[in-house]
């Protein structure tokens, strides 16, 4: 049994988890953290998350020894906050926050060589998937292809592009050769010009209760490629860090992603 400390036990995601966890045999949740000053703070997680009382309280730390694994899905600054526990208390931890810098991930990376971590820009199943599909696109036709990515999420999010969809941006860029901070376009508005040869385009939506929805798009003359995803519920999400979850719980010190956690590799 797998003890798991949900951080950001409140969010849509945290109460995702817990629900799951609740009718789980493998693992239990054993400690919910939010932030300082939240009024969730001392309230049972599992009433909260609509699963039932389940007899832990929230709260803005966790001894050492009352879990294996923390599921992080916060802020880049409570990650950093959540990695440092982990670190302190030589713990396993998965990371879905999203927006964080380069610095930030380093800094994750660097703490891989000394606990378990998976950083995962989304935990799907079938997002990353699409990730392998899409280095295989690219590794076939990228070179003749424009790629353009659309990315669409509810209006509550507040980063973008999504990180799922610089995740997709990233495997063509890897896979060609290119790196998105040099060949990536975020915007585009006035007279833009003829589009950038090689470069890997992005373009937002923001509305309603959309849960995620991204296509990429490999465009060649009289023909195009679309490797898409769309998700309906955040379950998906929540069941994909569950099972990072458990392989993470067997792994040694590392560094790794849901590519390692799926055997895409």
């Amino acid at each position: 049994m797998i003890k798991l400390a949900v951080a950001g036990a409140t969010g849509r995601m945290g109460q995702a988890i817990i629900r799951l966890v609740h009718n789980s045999n493998e693992m239990a949740v054993a400690a919910a953290l939010e932030h300082e000053g939240s009024d969730a703070i001392g309230q049972d997680a599992g009433t909260l998350a609509g699963a039932g009382s389940i007899g832990v309280a929230v709260a803005t730390t966790v001894d050492a020894d009352a879990f294996d694994v923390m599921v992080d899905f916060t802020t880049p600054a409570g990650t950093a906050n959540h990695v440092r526990i982990c670190l302190d208390a030589g713990k396993a931890i998965v990371v879905g926050t999203t927006g964080m810098t380069a610095d930030e991930k380093r800094v994750l990376a660097e703490a891989g060589a000394q606990i378990p971590l998976v950083l995962a820009a989304n935990t799907s199943v079938g997002v990353n998937l699409c990730v392998a599909l899409v280095e295989t696109a690219s590794r076939v036709i990228g070179d003749v292809t424009d790629v353009e990515i659309i990315e669409a999420h509810h209006k509550h999010k507040v980063d973008a592009p999504s990180g799922t969809a610089l995740l997709l941006g990233e495997a063509a860029a890897r896979t060609l050769g290119k790196s998105l901070p040099g060949d990536g376009v975020f915007c585009r508005q006035g007279q833009t010009g003829p589009r950038p040869e090689g470069s890997i385009g992005f373009s937002t939506i923001r509305g309603g209760d959309i849960a995620g929805e991204h296509t990429v798009m490999f465009i060649g003359e009289s023909e195009r490629i679309e490797i898409t995803h769309r998700a309906t519920d955040r379950k998906i999400f929540a069941m994909g860090a569950l099972r990072a979850v458990t392989w993470l719980a067997t792994q040694g010190p590392g560094f790794y992603d849901m590519g390692d956690v799926l055997h895409l590799k």
